[in-house]
């Protein structure tokens, strides 16, 4: 079994869940995403973040 860390997106709370114990509402992954040398999509993933 693998555990990732996630964070509530409204109550700023860390849990192990898909959904916050303490107020219900969804939780996203706090971990960035795989690094690929290969990646072809970089530059426009990098160019959108700068806009």
């Amino acid at each position: 079994m693998h555990f990732q860390m996630r964070k509530c997106t409204d109550c700023k709370r860390y849990t192990l869940k898909d959904q916050c114990p303490k107020c219900g509402h969804p939780t996203v992954t706090v971990h960035p995403g795989k690094y690929s040398p290969d990646d072809k999509y970089a530059r426009y993933r990098i160019s959108d973040r700068y806009k």
